[in-house]
């Protein structure tokens, strides 16, 4: 099972991530997020050794321009779309992506078959209020009423308590994001050393 850690803006912390072999890396393109990423921090990232893992940049609604900036420095990153998206705009920049479905009900859950170039769709708890970063869990009961073809990743207030519930829900990758923090936008290596732990003896 795959694990991503989203919503890093420390290089300290992702040089943990990567030396500890996390799969995916996440980074917040969205100006109204705590976590939203600085233009230093996004020009140290592209002289960065990442290993063996993989970058995923985060954006809400973007225009194209914003999302070219990253494919054109970062040919091996993740979009992922967190917004309104479609699935034309998606694929328009022939690079892997991800598509968020925020998950309020079963329901939600038809909007699957909307995106059908996604390489992977992300569970997401839905909020009136926000497109992400609840920390809020939704009902993963919902899951097992439907065939989920798709390789699915799993987010939505994910901690080191619930993980191996979360593990047992049997997603392709779990999403960590305020999880891991100590405090909002400010991750914990010994919180993310855990749920690594948890992954690894699930």
């Amino acid at each position: 099972m795959k694990l991503k850690i989203c919503g890093i803006n420390d290089i300290y912390i992702l040089q943990h991530a990567c030396e500890a072999g996390l799969d995916f890396v996440g980074f917040i393109m969205v100006n109204e997020s705590p976590r939203n990423i600085s233009n230093n921090f996004l020009a140290s990232l592209e002289s960065f050794d990442f290993l063996s893992t993989t970058p995923v940049f985060v954006f809400v609604n973007p225009s194209v321009d914003e999302v070219k900036k990253i494919t054109s420095n970062f040919e091996n990153a993740i979009l992922q779309f967190h917004g309104d998206e479609e699935d034309s705009f998606c694929r328009q920049f022939d690079q892997l992506f991800w598509k968020t479905i925020r998950v309020k009900d079963s329901q939600s859950l038809e909007a699957i078959n909307d995106f059908p170039s996604a390489d992977a769709i992300l569970l997401e708890t839905f909020s009136q209020d926000a497109y992400g970063g609840t920390g809020k869990v939704f009902d993963w009961g919902l899951l097992e009423k439907i065939s989920v073809q798709r390789k699915f990743v799993l987010a939505g207030g994910i901690n080191p308590k619930n993980i191996k519930e979360a593990v047992s829900v049997d997603p392709w990758c779990i999403d960590v994001n305020s999880g891991v923090e100590s405090s909002v936008a400010l991750k914990d290596k010994a919180l993310m050393d855990e749920i690594i732990k948890n992954i690894n003896n699930g």
